[in-house]
């Protein structure tokens, strides 16, 4: 900015007659008079504070509706500062009209953040902010006297979006009447209610305060102690929150009478403490020292109440002046603590964007004459920007974000679908980094696919790791689809071969251990089933074998009585526990079950060892008998492995060679490596060891070991 630029002086009332003739019989979409309402903004910020840049881009907001290519115009005769105030708050009310327009209750309530936080970071010069909170209290103003219809919404939108902000600026003339006007809007029941009771008791109140006053200056003045005694000013939206958040009844409130003490140094504050504690009766319980004790967000001050001989209680507050100021100007930022229960707070980026709104509010000339503004105005700028969709709603993206990053923001398939993309209306290209405010328009197909350039870096299409991802994703699930066509083409041949074309492929996956007939076509398409594999699995079951002949040594009764039971056709009916899958020459033990003879558990097993004590009684002593040379026996297997392609058909190889039958194969991934149980038929729990080790020397073996 040149120095010339820095010396246009602001002529506010040139501002206003030049708009005067150009705002005639224009109406706002709330049917207000653009005139009244530029006027009511100006008084506003008089009271807040007296900017002529500020009043007179004021008087102008409405302009760039009327004038084309206004901004020369307005730049000449008021300065770079004013047009620029001017053309944001342009895109900040459009950005409220368009949100307004489309979000339901629920909607807003959930962008309420996103809308804060754009509505701060889209501006350069942050005072635009207080403009647009100026122009919303007027807007309830109008409401209120007029009383026209859908000032319930605009109260609603108030109290979601534009009170909470003002409280986040410190500004707390605004914010109070703001949140005032809004609760009169949305719960009119409640805020004539409370308005009645303060009406009914104002009288008293006045004259109670009057006397509490002069009886307090009159202490103060005898201990000669300078200071400023006057009534705070409740309002009526603080007193309803406060009902709500401690459900109380108007008259359990201790502060609706409340004092101000303003002195000179913290140690006049403790005195003044002292002199009211022993000249008026105190409630205790609501005695609060925020000196020696501050708030986590700094605020100071002594807070206690006390009552008159009536018992009516009057909330105290006492500081000092720069503790009042500190208070007044926001820097104590009350939101950290009460906008919507948010104990966290904004992020640290926006504390430091409001830090920095604080001193242009202070120190505007100032900063706009240093050649740091700019800088310091880049330093406080987050690492988000805040885009659009045409219906209004408020997207979040990474900074450099693209049309397609904006795609898969709003839901994966429209960024699946994506072919083109629109900014303002205008068409750009698919990699065009994107800025906070703009409207974003996605061109989509009815089908359609990523492009794999999307991934390339270099080709800055996809800044967002969440769009990268998605994106990943589509083509693993078109790999993983192909290799199942692959494998069920492969399956089908094999099948063809041997004749079992009518085999069931669902029978098929079962029998080789897999979840459904995908899959198995996936694990055939990796070369993970070998053709031997599904050759014995589609072979007729061979005929079953005998069960190993199991001794029952002896079974010792209550009664003391013995008995000798050997197994056979016409005795005790046994049979192998699944949980442990004994193997001879595994240690045994037999347990009597109800109506199902005697189970056959290993000795080690679990549900053995951790058998309740009143089942012990049912343990029976056994051994094996003389199996057959053909008997064998399912055995479980656990093999952890990092996974890789060929894994599970190396593993069956080895089983295959030894002879020994796969009836049943579980596989899942924990922590990156893959858990895969085999439940193998062996002949003796000797004959698995040389599988075992084989299967440990593969590549990618963690462990293989009998469960």
């Amino acid at each position: 900015m040149t120095h010339e630029a820095k010396a246009v002086t602001v002529d506010v009332t040139l501002a206003r007659s030049l708009v005067e003739p150009l705002y005639r019989d224009m109406t706002l979409p709330t049917g207000e008079s653009v005139m009244s309402h530029a006027d009511g903004i100006a008084s506003i910020l008089r009271n807040v504070r007296n900017d002529p840049e500020l009043i007179a881009a004021a008087y102008l907001f409405c302009v760039p509706v009327i004038i084309q290519n206004s901004g020369e115009w307005i730049e000449k005769s008021f300065g770079p500062a004013v047009n620029g105030l001017v053309q944001e708050l342009g895109q900040v009310n459009e950005l409220s009209n368009r949100a307004r327009s489309e979000n339901d209750e629920a909607n807003l309530e959930h962008q309420t953040e996103a809308m804060r936080r754009m509505l701060l970071s889209m501006c350069k010069d942050l005072r635009v902010v207080l403009l647009k909170l100026s122009s919303r209290l007027q807007t309830l103003r109008w409401f209120a006297q007029t009383k026209k219809e859908g000032s319930a919404r605009f109260g609603q939108e108030t109290l979601a979006l534009y009170a909470p902000l003002a409280n986040r600026l410190g500004i707390w003339q605004i914010k109070w009447e703001l949140e005032d006007l809004s609760l009169r809007f949305t719960r009119p029941e409640e805020y004539h209610d409370i308005a009645r009771q303060l009406d009914e008791t104002r009288e008293q109140r006045l004259d109670f305060m009057q006397w509490a006053v002069k009886r307090i200056r009159k202490l103060l003045g005898e201990n000669r102690i300078r200071a400023q005694v006057s009534g705070r000013p409740k309002h009526i939206f603080s007193i309803w929150k406060k009902m709500q958040r401690k459900h109380l009844r108007f008259d359990q409130l201790f502060d609706v009478r409340a004092l101000r003490i303003i002195v000179d140094t913290v140690e006049q504050c403790y005195q003044v403490l002292s002199i009211v504690h022993e000249n008026f009766p105190i409630i205790s319980k609501e005695f609060d020292d925020y000196i020696a004790n501050p708030k986590p967000n700094g605020y100071q001050s002594l807070h206690t109440v006390v009552t008159d001989r009536s018992g009516r209680p009057i909330e105290i507050q006492i500081r000092t002046k720069e503790m009042h100021d500190f208070a007044e100007l926001g820097v104590a930022a009350h939101w950290r603590y009460k906008e919507a229960g948010n104990s966290e707070g904004a992020s640290s980026a926006e504390e430091q964007r409001v830090a920095w709104l604080r001193q242009l509010l202070a120190w505007s000339d100032d900063v706009r004459h240093t050649d740091d503004a700019p800088q310091a105005a880049q330093a406080v700028m987050d690492d988000h920007i805040y885009c659009l969709t045409p219906l209004g709603r408020v997207v979040e993206l990474p900074t450099g974000a693209t049309g397609v990053d904006f795609a898969y923001a709003v839901h994966t398939q429209l960024g699946h679908r994506t072919r083109g993309v629109k900014v303002d209306g205008v068409m750009v290209p698919l990699n065009t980094p994107l800025k906070t405010g703009q409207t974003v328009e996605i061109i989509a197909g009815k089908t359609g696919q990523p492009s794999r350039d999307w991934l390339m870096p270099e080709l800055g299409y996809a800044v967002s790791a969440r769009t990268r991802n998605k994106v990943r994703q589509w083509f693993n699930a078109q790999h993983t689809a192909e290799m199942i066509s692959e494998g069920r083409e492969r399956l089908d041949k094999e099948l063809a071969r041997l004749g079992k074309t009518a085999f069931k492929l669902e029978d098929l996956a079962k029998r080789l251990g897999f979840d459904d007939v995908d899959d198995l076509c996936l694990a055939v398409g990796k070369d993970e089933v070998t053709a031997t594999a599904i050759q014995t699995a589609v072979q007729p079951p061979k005929p079953s074998e005998p069960e190993p002949e199991v001794v029952v040594r002896q079974a010792r009764q209550k009664k003391g009585k013995s008995d000798v039971l050997v197994v056979g056709v016409d005795s005790l009916l046994t049979q192998l526990a699944r949980c442990c899958h004994p193997v001879p020459p595994d240690e045994i033990v037999g347990y009597v079950t109800r109506g199902r003879g005697v189970t056959i558990h290993r000795a080690d097993c679990p549900n053995i060892r951790h058998m309740n004590e009143q089942d012990h009684g049912r343990l029976i002593e056994v051994s094996w008998g003389q199996a057959g040379g053909e008997s064998v026996f399912p055995a479980d297997i656990l093999v952890i492995a990092q996974d890789r392609p060929g894994l599970l058909r190396d593993i069956s190889e080895i089983f295959a060679k030894a002879k020994q039958n796969v009836i049943g194969m579980q596989s899942q991934r924990i922590k990156g490596d893959v858990h895969m149980l085999f439940t193998v038929e062996i002949t003796s729990a000797s004959s698995l060891k040389p599988s075992l080790v084989a299967i440990g020397q593969l590549p990618g073996v963690l462990s293989a070991r009998r469960r």
